[in-house]
């Protein structure tokens, strides 16, 4: 019986411990959440930034030849226009009642002519007045032509494709010859104004880098040709620089405020060379070396590092990282050798 009760106690012991070691297992200890960041090349480093702001390509006013009250306009500020498209008309009485008045004169001078040329034909009027017959119906057709013009200047349409700005004029207003009624902007492509010190212009070149950044789109652009301006503000002796940009989607707006980073161009005082990441992530070790911690195929790896100069909260790596290497920069605290990370 005290066997049996052993050996009932052994069996016991042995799922207890089976049990134990299964639970062990289950209890694998979760990832860590990390923060991370693409280690990429110098950002601010070997650059001036500006305050810049969207301009459009190029503006074209849309006006009347003549003067007189709106009746109607059909666009509005923001509004896509195509060339050829209705923008707004003035009262067409007064040019419907000039057309009226030289249609009457054409058809008295018409009327003029053929009498006058039976005589002529037989020799019956003095060519001095056959003259003055002829005369007369070019100046009714001419007053007919321009009377037809007026009135087709009633109405203005778009001389090119663009979006409509601001200042558009309301129907009611009275409007003069060459008056802007409203005006469109071509933004298939931009500038980008900014201000340079003058002791930075002559590193400035036409096909220097730059870097357009807008907060309100957060989104960033890379520019294109630059122009210099040649006179400078007489007050802070600063001169405008104006970035072309491509503006696909016609995302970018006039009067867009953004950042302009101008790369290399022989700012920088020292050779940075390398990528950079936030201070607060590199660390240092016992023996002295600092060194950062990677993401690498889900567990962290840590990886000693050479550092350059130091901008703000980021500072240069000479060696040790490179382009696309994955950079703990938040959570680190909690890691050692090959422990398994995860994302936030």
């Amino acid at each position: 019986m005290k066997r049996h009760f052993l050996n009932v106690v052994a069996v016991a012991v042995v799922c207890m411990l089976c049990s134990c070691g299964n639970n062990k297992e289950e209890a694998k200890p979760a990832p860590v959440v990390v923060k991370t960041e693409v280690a990429n090349e110098q950002i601010g480093f070997g650059s001036r930034t500006y305050v810049g702001v969207v301009e459009e390509e190029s503006s074209t006013a849309v006006s009347f030849t003549g003067s007189g009250m709106l009746t109607k306009v059909y666009v509005s500020e923001g509004q896509h226009v195509g060339r050829g498209q209705l923008i707004a008309t003035i009262d067409p009485t007064q040019a419907r009642n000039m057309l009226r008045a030289a249609e009457a004169q054409m058809a008295q001078a018409n009327d003029a002519y053929n009498r006058m040329k039976q005589l002529y034909d037989n020799n019956a009027l003095p060519e001095i007045k056959w003259v003055e017959t002829q005369s007369k119906v070019d100046q009714a057709k001419a007053q007919l032509d321009l009377a037809r013009k007026n009135l087709a200047d009633c109405s203005v349409h778009a001389p090119a494709s663009g979006v409509i700005g601001s200042g558009v004029m309301s129907a009611g207003e009275t409007v003069l010859p060459a008056m802007p009624v409203a005006t469109i902007l071509n933004i298939n492509s931009v500038k980008i104004k900014a201000s340079v010190p003058e002791k930075e212009m002559a590193s400035i070149l036409p096909s220097t880098p730059t870097r357009i950044t807008v907060e309100a789109l957060q989104a960033s652009f890379e520019g294109g040709r630059i122009e210099k301006g040649v006179q400078a503000d007489p007050l802070t002796h600063t001169y405008d620089i104006r970035i072309h940009v491509v503006n696909r989607g016609q995302q970018l707006l006039p009067g867009m405020v953004c950042n302009v980073e101008i790369k290399g161009s022989g700012l920088a005082t020292h050779d940075d060379g390398g990528v950079t990441v936030p201070i607060t992530s590199v660390q240092q070790g016992a023996d002295g070396n600092k060194f950062v911690w990677l993401k690498v195929s889900g567990k962290a790896h840590r990886q000693q590092v050479q550092l350059g100069p130091s901008k703000g909260d980021r500072i240069a790596v000479s060696s040790g990282l490179k382009p696309g290497d994955v950079v703990i920069v938040e959570g680190f605290h909690r890691l050692s050798e090959a422990t398994e990370v995860r994302d936030k």
